[in-house]
């Protein structure tokens, strides 16, 4: 059988690893996932252990390489894609100091605030693209030497766990220009780390990785890993980029105006632009893909972890139901919402259940139903959830709009994907066409596609369009649009008149 040809992108995510082999033209060869936890020490914290991490890919990449028949020789390249965010504190030998701390950890919760108020934090954001956030490690740092400042003082290096596993490969301290511009720590202008933020940290450029283009291509493997996973010592290894960066490339939202919109567990908007973009009001953020591209877009915290939520704190007879059906409690859950009226019957949510990210930032963000009555039923409940995930992403497009102008073209992706019912509801939040490529592997394709572009295999990134098929096509409704229109004005409304009574509550919260 005929195997030459392959590319293998490898996807570090929150909570799995997934390698997938591609051909040369991006169709799936075979693919292998390893899931682990997410480690929860304390309250409103986020670790997971990087050698675990480590584990995972090794074992994806060789039972993805088995299962696809694939010969060493065979395989092009290779291209990696990690979560943002995270950061380890190793010493002098690479051993971790600590856990990886990842996008999710909110400890450095008041060190934002000061960051915000007291420390330049929007004029730190205009120079490096990340939003002042307990997700970024600029917060995390700034914790740290606040909160552990012996072990701040011992660390040799602070760096991702991309860099954590590169390290392990290749013994190796480098960092693409797109982890590194989601640390709050890189300057988008000089392609650098930046010397005032570091100044303010105390830290040095030596206990920080050297940046590097995503097209950046390693060498020098361990032999004994290459061996354990399947590949040539000397296969290109191509550093990459983030995930959501690459999911752009992997749907194929890569010309001017064209958005990617993901709804996985939670949720991200993000275009293309060729120049750097910042926000006056702060609310969006801008990461590098090349230099030349560079992606400017938002994360939401809340996605389909609520209707998650849902099903489990509120959906027993559903789930029952569906057992003896043989079904998936969701689709009977969306089955419910269905039956509802755009607009809930006036039911509205506020989706801030895990605080949210983009565009308000605001970790004490709490999740609101508004406006229940005695006729609402738990259909309208579900409904209104799904209605504001929708509102959640429809508030980030608008920022990203103010930014760059208008988008006409949205190609979406992730778990919420597989529903007609949800896409359709989007479509008309938007009030645009929706597109839906059929790739489901987003990240690990703009991966493999970094990589197949650094080696010479591609002659441009646009070049991965012409790989995806679309599969489903919704065209708004306009009726549905206005309501949903109506209700987005009450949706913001709300959230700006909640604001202090979102700090309160969540410092009640804490106190428990």
């Amino acid at each position: 059988m005929e195997t030459r040809g392959r590319v293998i992108g490898i996807d570090i995510g929150t909570t799995s690893t997934k390698t997938v082999v591609f051909t040369e033209k991006g169709k799936v060869v075979a693919s292998h996932a390893v899931d682990y936890p997410i480690i929860q020490p304390n309250v409103g914290w986020a670790e997971q252990d990087p050698d675990v991490i480590c584990a995972a890919v090794y074992k994806t990449v060789s039972v993805a390489i088995e299962k696809g028949n694939v010969l060493p020789e065979d395989i092009s390249s290779i291209g990696i894609s990690t979560a943002m965010h995270a950061l380890i504190a190793v010493d002098e030998n690479g051993a971790p100091l600590t856990r990886s701390i990842i996008w999710a950890d909110n400890r450095s919760t008041k060190q934002a605030e000061k960051l915000l108020q007291h420390m330049n934090g929007h004029e730190i954001y205009k120079r490096t693209g990340t939003p002042i956030h307990p997700m970024s490690p600029l917060s995390k740092l700034l914790w740290m030497k606040e909160e552990e400042p012996e072990l701040y003082k011992s660390a040799y290096k602070f760096i991702s766990i991309k860099e954590y596993v590169i390290y392990q490969l290749f013994s190796r301290y480098v960092v693409d220009y797109s982890i590194a511009s989601a640390t709050g720590l890189f300057n988008l202008e000089t392609l650098n780390w930046d010397v005032d933020v570091l100044g303010m940290l105390n830290i040095s450029t030596e206990q920080l990785s050297t940046p590097v283009p995503t097209t950046y291509i390693l060498s020098g493997m361990k032999p004994e890993l290459a061996q354990k996973m399947g590949i040539r010592k000397d296969t290109p290894v191509v550093i990459g980029a983030s995930d959501g960066v690459l999911a752009n490339v992997g749907v194929g939202a890569i010309s001017p105006g064209s958005a990617a919109i993901t709804i996985g567990t939670s949720g991200a908007v993000r275009t293309i632009s060729s120049s750097v973009n910042t926000d006056e009001k702060g609310r969006t953020f801008c990461y590098a893909l090349t230099d030349e591209h560079w992606v400017i877009g938002g994360p939401t915290n809340n996605g389909g972890i609520l209707l998650r939520w849902l099903r489990d704190e509120f959906g027993s007879p559903e789930q029952e139901v569906a057992r003896k059906l043989g079904i998936d409690p969701y689709d009977l859950l969306i089955k419910y919402a269905e039956s509802v009226p755009a607009g809930a019957d006036g039911l509205l949510f506020l989706p801030f259940l895990s605080g949210e990210r983009a565009p308000y930032w605001n970790a004490n963000a709490r999740g609101t139903f508004f406006g229940i009555n005695l006729q609402h039923k738990r259909e309208h409940f579900i409904r209104a959830v799904m209605e504001g995930v929708c509102m959640s992403v429809y508030s980030v497009a608008l920022a990203i709009r103010d930014c760059t102008g208008p988008l006409t073209e949205i190609r979406v992706s992730g778990g919420f994907a597989k529903s007609p019912f949800w896409r359709q509801m989007l479509s008309d939040m938007m009030g645009k066409e929706l597109l839906v490529p059929e790739s489901h592997e987003a990240s690990a394709l703009g991966a493999a596609a970094v990589a197949l572009y650094a080696v010479g295999k591609i002659d441009s990134l646009e070049e991965v369009k012409d790989w995806i098929d679309i599969v489903h096509h919704h065209v708004p409704n306009k009726e549905n649009t206005a309501i949903y229109l109506e209700m987005f004005y009450m949706y913001e409304r709300l959230y700006n008149r909640l604001k202090e009574e979102f700090d309160c509550i969540a410092a009640f919260q804490r106190k428990q």
